[in-house]
């Protein structure tokens, strides 16, 4: 259900890297999270080093929204770029998991096309 890929670079050169590579792929990022900055600023302490990166691929999207507007709770994809054991690790849960929530198999192709881009974007980004 998970993708996880994980790098010896810090986690600011893999988000730099990770938006470079998200642009290579013809994806585009919608959003940012910076989860320790936004819990602080609602007054929680969160330790842990975690952002989250929307992603989306505008022509792969509207095959998807067009068979089944539900969908659109799944969108954009998500990639969580985190710190754990010294190591930086990237995330994604897997498109074809999430489309197999819905009653159209006859998208299972796209999120199989999304989810190969995906890994190809968090591999680049690792390196």
């Amino acid at each position: 259900m998970l993708h996880v890929v994980e790098s010896k670079k810090a986690l600011t050169q893999v988000m730099a890297d990770l938006e470079a590579a998200v642009a290579r792929h013809k994806f585009g990022i919608l959003g940012q999270h910076n989860l320790k900055e936004t819990m602080a600023k609602k007054g929680v302490e969160f330790a842990r080093e975690c952002r989250i990166v929307e992603v989306c691929n505008p022509h792969q999207a509207k095959k998807v929204l067009e068979a089944n507007l539900e969908i659109s709770t799944a969108l954009p994809c998500r990639i969580s770029v985190y710190e754990e054991g010294g190591r930086t690790k990237l995330a994604t849960i897997k498109p074809t998991a999430m489309i197999a929530l819905y009653p159209n198999p006859e998208l299972k192709g796209v999120a199989g096309e999304v989810e190969a881009t995906l890994t190809a974007i968090m591999e680049e980004a690792a390196r």
